[in-house]
Order: C-alpha cells, then structure tokens, then sequence
C-alpha cells in the first residue's frame, strides 16, 4: 500500500501454509481421514480431487488462488509476534494474541496483479484523547492492564509474578494452563480462586470431590429452618443415606446444593454422576453420589421456540367469503360490459371494456396469495433456557448459539451520511447477542477515507455507550434516536447514578458527533497540507537534479490518511487507481474478535462510567471495500454484498447473516434473537431467510405518499406467511448462510403443481427423489472427506469453479451448514450435538486477512458461479426479489417476523421526486424480472401455487399503468364526446358498480381488521398507486422494453438521505420541488380532467336538451380520478402558503377559457353559438 515494496519490509509468504476457515466457535464437525485428503490448520481433513493434486504440484503445493499473494509487514516494533510464523505456536497463548493485536492495528490491501501489503496504522484519526495508564501485560503484542484486586494492587497468578491481564491469563489456562513467563503451569489453591473470585477462574481450574450431605445437630435443626429452605421428604430412595447421616427427617436442600454437586429434579434432589454434569472425576463421589444422571425436562426442552397463530375465523371467514363474492361479481360484470356494447361510442366502450378485463385480472393476482394470512410468535426464554444455561453438555453456561455476521452496506458518504451509518454500526455493536458470536462488516462500495475514518470514530466511541447500553439497559440502542427520545428517559431505571452517567454519555456522543461533521473538513485541510509539502519537495528535487523548472509538476492531489501515507481508496480528487471505479481493495479489522470469557470493567477513574459489574468486550468490527478496476462489472450492490459474504465466511463464518442498509438501525436490541428463535426450532432448519418488517423514522404524520409502505408489509407479506414465506425485501433480513451458497433444503420438499393438487403426482417419480441425496448435498458431505454411493466422482472437483478457487472458503462451507444446524432432540432431524459452538473463537492472523482480500478481488468471481446461482443474483436493480425467488424455487421457506417492539428502523424518501424515483427503481426491477427466466411463470414445481401467483404478481404489476393511464384519460374523452362507456346510466349497470365497490371497502375494512393497519394508511395506498402507475411504472415499462429490445443500460442514482434546506423543521424535504419528467403523465391527466369537467358542464347548462345522466358519470369518474392524484397535486404546491395567489388566478381563467373555446367550436345541438343567441367569438 503506502509502504514501497522496495523499501526493506519483511515478507510473509502465504504459500506456507493455508489459512484456516474462520468459525464463531469450534463445532465438532466429523472428518474421518481418507486416501485423498490433507489436513488444515484446524486439524480438519478436506478431500481433494485429482485434478486439484495435478494443479497443487504443478503451482508448487499452493491451491489456493490463480495468484500467489505476499503480505508485506513494515519492519515495525508492532509485528514482532509475527516474526516466526503466519500463525500462533501450539500451546503458546502469546503467539494467537500477539498476531491478533497485530491484525487488528493494520490494514491490507491488494488486487488483481498485486501484492497484498499489511501496513501498521500508526494511528487512524487524530484524536489521541484515549490513553492507557497503569501496569500493562507482559505478553508479547497486548497492550493490557494487569489483574487487580478490590484494592486496586496488582495480581500475579503464578509466583514468578509474571504480570498478565485477565484475557491473556485465560487464553493461558485454555492453552495448556501454563504461564508464558516461566513456563511452570499454574497452582491450584484456594488463595488464587478467592483472589478472582470470579466463576469463569474457578471453573477453569480442576474441580472439588463433591461434598458429603450435610450434617447438623437435631436440636438445631429448628432455627435451620427459619434461616434457609428446607426440604420435608417422606424418605425416598436417593435420600434414604443422607437420612441415617443427618438423624432427622428433615433435609437442608439449599445448603445441600450450594455445597455439592446436586442439582433440581422432579421435586427432588438428585446426584448426578461425576462424569455426567461438570467434566469427570475420578468416579468417587461417595455417600450415594454415584446415582444415575439427571433425567431430562422433557417438558421444558420440548416447549416450541416458536408458535404460529391462525387469523380469528369471524375474521378470516368472511374475508374469503367476500372475496369469492366479488370474483364472482366481476366475472357477471364483465360478461354484461361484452354483451352490451354501447353502439355510440364503440372506441371508448372497447378501451374500457379491455381496462377492466385488466384490473380484474390484476385484482386476481394481488388477492389470491392474501387469503392465508398468518401471525407468529417467539418465545425468547425458551430460547434463552435451551442455549445458555448451565446443562450436564454446557457446564460452563456458555452459550450455545450460532454465530451471526451483521453486513451493512453504503456507497456514497455524500448522499449516505456516515453519521446515519455510525449510528447504525453502534446499535449493531450494542444488541443483545452473544459478543463472542457476533461480527459487523461494513461494506464502503465507494472506497472512502470519510467513511473509513468515521467508522474508526464508532469504534472508538462505542467502548463508552455500549457498556452504557448494556449496565442500564437502554433502547433504542442507536444513539442519536435514543437522545431524540421524547418522555422521561428515566421512565424503569432503578441505577442510582442513571443520571450521571446519561449525563457524561451524551456530552461524549455530541462530541462525538462534532468529531465526524468535522471530518471532511479535517481530511481536505491535511491533504492540502502533505500534498503542499509534496509539490514543495518535488520542486526541490527538480532544482536539484538541474531540470527545467519551467515544466509542470506531476505531484498527484493525493488524499492522506491520519498517519502520513496514501489513501489507497477513493481521493477527493480521482487519480490514476484511486477512483470509485477503480481502487485497490481494502481490509481493516476496527474491533479484533474478542475472547471466548466476559471481561468486566472497573470502577477506575479514567473510565467516564462505572463498569465494574458489566462486560465491557466489544464484538469484531471490520471495514471492507472490495477491490474495483475499469473493464470488470461490478455488479453494484449485489456484488458488494458478495464480497462481504466471502469475506466473512473466512473471518468469522457465522452461519447466519443479518444485512442491513446503512440508514436501518437495530432499533429492538432482542431482535437477532428472535430471528434464532425460527432458525433453531424444530423444522428450522428448512428455513431460508427471516424477513423483518421495514419500519420508518421521519415520516410526516398524514405519510402523503405512503412511505411506511403499511399495507405491503403487513397485509401482503403477513400472507405470503402463510404460504412459502415473505419476499426478500432488501434489509433486515436474516440469511441462512449454506442457503445463499445455492444449496437445496435438507429434505426434499414436496411438488406443488395443478397435476399434484388435483391427481397426486407421479408417486414413483416421488418415490425416486425421496431415495437419493441431491447434488450439493453430496457436494458437502465430500467436504467433510464422506464419500455416498451416489457421488459420480466429479463433484468434489466442481467445487472450485462454482464458489472460486479459495479453498479455504471452500472448506469453510460445511462448518457452517454444521454451525446452523438446531440442536439434535426427538422429533429433530440432522441436528447437532449440544455444546458443540461453546469453545473459543480462533485467533485471526495475518493469513487469514490476506485470503479474504484475495476472495474481494475484482476476478475472483470469473468462470464462477456467483451472481448466477450462488450469492445475490445479477442482472437485475431488484436484486434483493430475485434472490428470495431462487431460494423459493429449490424448496426453501422464509418466515415474517413481526415483532411487539419494531426490530429495525430506517429512512425514507418523503420528497416526492425522491419517492417516484426510488418506486421507479423498484417497477424496473420488476419488468426485468418478467422478461427473464426468473419469471415465476417458469418456476419449478418445488415452489406452491399460490406463491407463483405472488411472485407472478411481482412481475406483472408496472404493465397495468398503461391501462391505468388510458382508463384515467376515458373520463375526460367522455366528457369531451358527450359519450359515455355504457349507453346509458341504467339500474343493472349501477347495481353492479355498487356491489364491487361495497365488496372492496368490506373486503379494505376486514384487511385492517386481522392486519392492524388504519383506514386512512389504506386509502393512502391506493391513492399512492394511481400516482405511482400513471408515472414511474409507466417509465419502468419503457425503461424494461429499451433494456431487453435495444441492449439499454439502466442505471440509478442513491437516494440521498439529506433533508431540506430548513433545519428547524423536520418535514422540510416534504415541501421541497424538484422537477422530473416523471411528473408529465400526472399533471397531463389532472388537467386534462379538469379542463373536461369545465367544457362537459358549460355545454351541459347551454344546452336546449341537457343530458344529465352522461354528465354525472363523467364528472363522477373524472373525481374519482383528481382524488387519487390529490397528495401529488399538493406536493405541486411546495410548502403550505407559499403557493402565489396569482397561480390560483390564472388557473381559473385558463378554465374559463379553454370551456368557452370549447363550446363555441363544437356549439350544442340546436343553437347558434352560446345559448343559440347568436353570439360569436371574434
């Protein structure tokens, strides 16, 4: 990077030895050895074809890429861990937190045709505010405080007292139990475990011969009683010894637990085996300790994670009989509209008639999938009790969930404030979620040093408010929400000194907040100044050297970072590879993994809150910024959500990911663990994804143009739940991760077909597919060196050319699918064991950082199958729909998770050109994806009926704007002929009008009934859908057509996230009028419509033989129409007030006009001019 490779750096080959996949624990994955197999660094054996041996000997014995990287270190005291080897020596805990502490203090960067360079960030940003005092660790690379005692004197564990922090000391004791200093193992005595006192040192060390039951005089046994709990027993057989003991027949049960092993079951006191509950023993356990284990609550352990609760039938039942009803109704309607054709007007009977054929079957494909609505519930103490309490497989109570990657994504610092995105990464790093599990990774698709320098700011601000999040439990946990907060913000918190930290907490975070508003600022001023220095020593050297002073200077407009070198991202001023298309790719762990054992704080004064009773570990935080360069197609979004799960799957490996847009903050600090719930409950193993409902801050209070989106998400994804599952909506979406590798379900579902529904299928084609094993399963099980009968021997070679040539994040794959399984119980099918994600994270080193850059290259994705079958889906805007209908068409099922709390939060677009565009974005998406094969009309039979029609649906809805539009513009031609769609206003045609419009506010107000919306978000949405029809659907349409007839690109802008320019008023933007040729359509519609009403009524009141009936349906329709597009025409107005009055003028004078031009051109029947009194225009 910034360091010259010629500049003396020592070098670390890769080619040594392979980087181990990353895991958030160490599962106990089988691997029994086969011929063709090598071992990896974590001691797992991966089988490798014949083809790869041909390869590995021919490149040397490395595999891992088509190109060997080398990561060059700056010979600096920092790296002097990693003098030896690429990873940590066996059985030397200094060695894994030296090269930790060295990752975690450097960057990599790399690329195509480039060398992967590790530089040693001196320093990140210019703030040096935060010093470390006291006695640090005598470990090699920490920078740790040694142990102290409630006296605040240091604590040495071993007797040469070689100082030591509480994080090395346990890597010591899970290393072997040996101090790094003198190499002796530590002492087991009681004076060290009451010097910690802590139940993570004790349960390290060996364990008590269980006590005896206790003993105490009868006499006594009186006052016993009144001091703690007592057991009366009526002598059962367990209990019989200790009865001859105590001479009593009363027991003391709590003192019994306290000082044995014992534990609670079925109303009594049992012993369990000394090698059942806490590790072994040496079997002794006298005085009837050796008794069978602890039966298990079949009860509790068996309670459903989840629960799935059906609609109330007073509500459903009606809803589908309307329905029925009204699909019956329009079927009548449409035979009568064909059989009565009006003779006057065949034009404009034969437009309406095809509209309405239209929105009938529009109306169809919106309201089938809606008639199997569902609610769900979670049950997170169940959650809780089953994965991280103390049990007889997790003694320690560690717990046992599976890892989580949290991806956030941004592009643009300009148009995505890194404020916003700071708040969201805080509110990441501060959720209740397991912190050793946990990792974040930011995904800076624009390669800036502002976003880069701002996140280093969140980590640094984040060990102030997430320990101030976690002692006094605060939400939401996204701190600029959480001080916006109205109410008493100590409304439930019982901590004395609640105010005081609240207090110190803010002034930090507006001190914070000054800290990132300063950066572009801060970042130009010090470019300007090295570069200035540069030109300065440029010049110089020309003078030196005798040149020609005259010729211009070729000092690039570098932008630097805090600690003197290059940015190797994007420059303010693009330069030759330092611009958004083309740049380096770079890797920057913020936050190392943190160790597998909580760390509490202190009550120190240097420390702006108390944090002696709270874990004060942070979870990993990692900046990543894919590698572009000009000729490659990026693949915008998608791609980068890619090269974060690749980067990720070598890291950390977290067999789940939750993404997230950078403006969508964890606004419900339990909300990964609701997503658990679904994944680890019985069957969950079949689920894809858990979409989240999106929810929205900011809004105005009438929400003119429906930007909560209610009525999507919480009537049509509610009932797309109980079908397949929701669509993939974008953010707040939790993945399975072997789901987005393209794998099919763990059992093959079942076909869902006409011929299925109505004749069963072909029962030995079932049969046949239930026998055997699909593809990619077999693929997995070769990972793990099993071979299947039905392996065609070609599978493990294709491997490679389907995820890319990075074996270890090939190797990774079944580690994860193994990690996200649910725990084995009865009834639960492939689970696995209990306790097997409690071990420790594995170090990350330097190797590992260098693969992931290679896996975020700009070629890695050549000849692969990512984007086509594997990862998010290309070709399309709507990326996020595509790739849920890949997963729905193998099998796999989502879930819609609702929770009582609002899970995420987010923005949205209120201006209107920002909301037409952003709709825009969204119908072209659609039309690509109806001229493409993931239209669902071509969908496999894995996939449900009623799920084809909804996605079907997806596809289909911007074609009805056209007859949107024409069906707009038919009340104004009929005013215009003095015609009308129907020969005349008679009683069927009326009473059919009737009854589809009563069965479509019935049909609206059961709708809000069972799914909690109002009335007035309904009507706010069908307003919004005229508006949206007759103008961004419409161009997607055209936009969709020049793509698959002419080969033209699309391509959209982000939505900025900035407001108006009033910054006392919170709906500034709302009022705000930016031009588009979106608008045309509506305001063409509107007038013309008014214009209609006008001409319609003046020749209407001139006439000698007035026709009321023609007029009242046209006048009645064009109203329909200007209603719908009233919150367009008021957004037209800009702020409430300011709309000039000579506008309203004019307006009703061009109205005036236009009708009496109208009438004197086409004059009424029977008259001469207006009236028929002979009056003329001159």
């Amino acid at each position: 990077m910034a360091t010259p490779s010629g500049s003396g750096p020592k070098s670390v080959r890769s080619g040594g030895g392979l980087p181990s996949p990353r895991m958030g624990q160490k599962p106990n994955v089988p691997s029994p050895v086969t011929g063709n197999t090598r071992r990896t660094m974590s001691g797992r054996y991966v089988s490798i074809s014949r083809e790869e041996q041909d390869q590995s000997i021919e490149m040397g014995g490395d595999i891992s890429a088509d190109f060997p990287y080398t990561v060059h270190i700056p010979p600096t005291p920092d790296n002097q861990p990693m003098s030896g080897s690429n990873t940590p020596r066996a059985g030397d805990p200094a060695a894994g937190k030296g090269g930790q502490q060295f990752v975690s203090s450097t960057m990599f960067t790399g690329g195509y045709k480039a060398q992967t360079r590790g530089h040693v960030m001196e320093k990140v940003t210019g703030d040096n505010s935060h010093h470390v005092r006291g006695m640090t660790c005598q470990v090699d690379g920490c920078d740790g405080k040694t142990m102290r005692d409630e006296r605040g004197e240091n604590v040495f564990p071993c007797e040469c007292k070689f100082k030591i922090c509480r994080d090395c000391y346990f890597d010591a004791l899970n290393a072997g139990g040996r101090c790094p200093g003198c190499k002796d193992e530590y002492k087991n005595d009681d004076d060290h475990q009451d010097m910690h006192g802590g139940e993570e040192l004790q349960s390290n060390l060996p364990e008590r011969r269980a006590l005896p039951g206790p003993t105490f005089d009868h006499e006594d046994s009186g006052k016993m009683e009144r001091r703690l709990s007592l057991l009366k027993t009526n002598k059962p057989p367990l209990l019989m010894s200790q009865q001859h003991q105590t001479g009593g027949d009363s027991f003391d049960h709590a003192r019994w637990l306290y000082e044995t092993k014992g534990t609670y079951g079925y109303g009594n006191a049992v012993w369990p085996k000394d090698d059942s509950y806490m590790g072994g023993g040496d079997g002794g356990g006298g005085n009837g300790m050796g008794g069978p284990p602890p039966p298990s609550f079949n009860d509790k352990n068996r309670r459903p994670l989840t629960r799935k609760l059906a609609i109330a039938a007073g509500i459903i039942s009606p809803y589908r009989f309307l329905a029925f009803l009204r699909l019956v109704v329009l079927g009548f309607f449409l035979t009568w509209r064909i059989q009565n054709p009006n003779k006057d007007a065949l034009w404009l009977w034969g437009m309406s008639v095809v509209c309405e054929i239209w929105f009938a079957f529009s109306w169809i494909l919106d309201q089938l999938p809606k008639l199997c609505p569902v609610n769900r519930s979670t049950d997170l103490s169940v959650l809780k009790d089953r994965f991280e309490k103390v049990s007889p497989e997790n003694p320690r109570g560690r717990s046992d969930l599976p890892g989580m990657d949290v991806f956030v994504s941004t592009a643009d610092p300009e148009k995505e404030p890194p404020l916003v995105t700071a708040n969201t990464i805080l509110s990441i790093l501060a959720a209740e979620y397991p912190i050793e599990k946990l990792a974040c990774y930011l995904s800076d698709d624009g390669g800036a040093l502002l976003s880069f320098e701002a996140l280093a700011e969140a980590a640094s601000f984040a060990r102030v408010w997430v320990p101030f999040c976690r002692k006094h439990i605060i939400e939401p946990r996204n701190p600029e929400s959480y001080f916006l907060t109205r109410g008493d913000p100590t409304k439930g918190k019982v901590r004395l000194d609640f105010v005081k930290d609240r207090r110190r907490v803010k002034r930090e975070y507006d001190e914070f907040k000054v800290r990132i508003n300063g950066l572009p600022d801060s970042i130009r001023r010090r470019s300007d100044a090295y570069n200035a220095h540069e030109e300065i020593r440029a010049k110089r050297n020309q003078i030196e050297t005798g040149a020609d002073p005259s010729q211009p200077l070729n000092v690039p407009k570098a932008t630097w970072m805090a600690d003197g070198t290059h940015w190797p991202g994007t420059w303010v001023i693009s330069g030759k590879e330092h611009s958004r298309g083309d740049h380096a790719g770079i890797i920057q762990v913020m936050l190392a993994p943190p160790g597998n054992e909580p760390i509490m704080g202190s009550a120190e004064e240097e420390n702006l809150i108390d944090t002696s009773d709270i874990d004060v570990r942070l979870a990993m935080l990692v900046y990543v910024s894919r590698e572009k360069r000009p000729g490659y197609d990026h693949n915008k979004k998608a791609g980068a959500m890619n090269a974060l799960v690749r980067t990720s799957a070598i890291m950390s490996n977290g067999p789940f990911i939750l993404n997230l847009d950078c403006d969508h903050y964890i606004y419900n600090s339990l909300a990964m663990r609701e997503a658990m719930c679904f994944m680890m409950d019985r069957g969950g193993d079949r689920i894809c994804y858990v979409q989240f409902p999106q929810r929205f801050e900011g809004v105005d209070p009438s929400d003119r143009y429906a930007n909560r989106n209610t009525v999507f998400f919480d009537v049509n994804m509610r009932a797309l739940d109980g079908l397949q599952g929701p669509v993939y909506v974008g953010t707040g979406c939790c993945f399975r991760r072997i789901a987005l590798y393209g794998f099919d379900p763990p059992r093959a579902p079942k076909e869902h077909s006409c011929w299925t529904l109505c004749c069963g299928g072909d029962k030995k084609k079932n049969r046949k597919k239930k026998g055997g094993k699909t593809k990619r399963e077999v693929e997995v099980a070769n990972l793990n060196g099993v071979h299947h009968e039905d392996d065609d021997g070609e599978s493990r070679g294709l491997l490679p050319k389907q995820y890319g040539q990075s074996m270890a994040f090939v190797t990774s794959i079944p580690v994860a699918e193994f990690s996200g399984r649910p725990l084995a119980d009865q009834g639960i099918t492939n689970g696995r064991p209990a306790g097997s994600l409690t071990g420790p994270r594995e170090p990350l080193d330097a190797a590992t950082v260098a693969e992931a850059i290679n896996v975020i290259s700009c070629f890695y994705e050549d000849k692969t199958e990512w984007g086509q079958r594997v990862g998010w889906i290309y070709g399309s805007v709507t990326e996020d729909v595509v790739t849920g209908f890949r997963m729905h068409n193998r099998g796999w099922k989502s879930i819609y998770c609702v929770t009582k709390r609002d899970a995420f939060r987010g923005t949205a677009p209120i201006n209107l050109t920002d909301r037409l565009h952003q709709v825009l974005r969204w119908a072209t998406g659609s039309v690509e994806i109806f001229f493409s094969r993931n239209n669902a009309i071509f969908a496999n039979s894995h996939m449900k009926v009623l799920q084809r029609v909804a996605y079907l649906n997806v596809g289909v809805y911007p074609f009805t704007s056209i007859f949107l539009i024409v069906y707009c513009f038919l009340p104004a031609l009929s005013l215009f002929s003095g015609q009308f769609i129907v020969q005349s206003l008679n009683v069927t045609f009326l009473v059919y009008l009737l009854t589809i419009s009563i069965t479509l506010c019935l049909l609206a107000i059961l709708e809000v009934k069972w799914s909690g919306i109002t009335l007035e978000e309904w009507w706010r949405n069908e307003q919004f859908w005229v508006i949206g029809g007759t103008s961004a659907h419409l161009a997607a349409v055209l936009q969709g057509l020049l793509k698959v007839v002419a080969g033209v690109d699309i391509s959209f802008t982000l939505t900025s996230k900035s407001g108006g320019d009033d910054i006392d008023d919170e709906f500034a933007d709302l009022y705000v009028v930016k031009w588009t040729a979106l608008m045309i359509p509506p305001i063409t519609i509107m007038l013309v419509n008014l214009i209609a009403i006008a001409v319609a009524v003046s020749r209407t009141l001139y006439s000698t033989i007035p026709q009321w009936s023609k007029l009242v349906g046209g006048v009645f329709f064009s109203i329909w129409v200007l209603t719908h597009l009233y919150p367009f025409a008021k957004g037209l107005m800009g702020r409430r007030g300011r709309t000039p009055t000579i506008v309203f003028v004019w307006s009703g004078l061009l109205a005036i006009v236009i009708s009496l031009l109208w009438v004197t051109i086409s004059p009424p029947v029977d008259s001469q001019g207006l009236g028929g009194t002979g009056f003329q225009f001159p």
